[in-house]
């Protein structure tokens, strides 16, 4: 099978690779310097969302596989730098709005899924909220990974505050999808095609 070599799908796998790169440094780094180089590495996989975006419109290079993968490694960036600022904060502040955001990433993926298959809603146009609140969300993860746990400083405090407001609004664009699914999701009617979870004949490689 021969995947679809772009420059844009580049970038973007490029960006999953930088995700095993940000753990060691935030792990291995001396301690001086951990928290800016891992800042460094995420603003460096932030950067390439923007350009491979940007990159596959001018270049008129969108594929179905970088369709896919795009949206998969901004969540699995996003995850991961998460967990590490949790576990770092050791704070019940910044687990709560981390913990919405994660969740909020789940329920949507699987509401997309489900539309794709059983909806006539099968696409939805990303929204100037959902824009405002990636770029909330991924200030507040450089400022936080840059700054350490000092709850002393005022980049922290506002790192806490556009993490929160980022929080806010991906619950926002998340019913957002909901009051457009709602309607098929409402309506009682099944699909034949599309997967059945309960089906006992199932694909080997299912």
């Amino acid at each position: 099978m021969k995947l679809p070599i772009s420059l844009p799908n580049l970038l973007t796998s490029l960006r999953i690779l930088l995700i095993p790169v940000l753990v060691a440094v935030f792990y291995l780094a001396p301690f001086e310097w951990r928290y800016l180089a891992s800042a460094f590495v995420f603003s460096l996989a932030s950067a390439t969302d923007w350009l491979d975006g940007y990159l596959a419109r001018k270049l008129n290079a969108i594929t179905p596989f970088g369709a896919f993968l795009d949206p998969v490694a901004d969540k699995l960036a996003v995850a991961v730098a998460l967990v590490l600022l949790v576990e770092v904060h050791e704070s019940a502040v910044l687990a709560i709005p981390a913990l919405v955001i994660v969740c909020r990433e789940i329920v949507v993926s699987a509401l997309r899924e489900w539309m794709a298959y059983y909806s006539d809603r099968r696409s939805v146009a990303v929204s100037y909220v959902g824009k405002v609140k990636t770029v909330f969300q991924m200030v507040a993860i450089i400022v936080l990974l840059a700054s350490g746990p000092n709850l002393d400083s005022y980049f922290v405090i506002g790192g806490y505050v556009l993490l929160y407001l980022a929080a806010a609004l991906t619950l926002w664009s998340m019913f957002q999808y909901l009051r457009i699914a709602w309607p098929d999701l409402s309506s009682g009617m099944v699909s034949s095609e599309g997967p059945d979870d309960d089906s006992e004949d199932k694909s080997p490689g299912s």
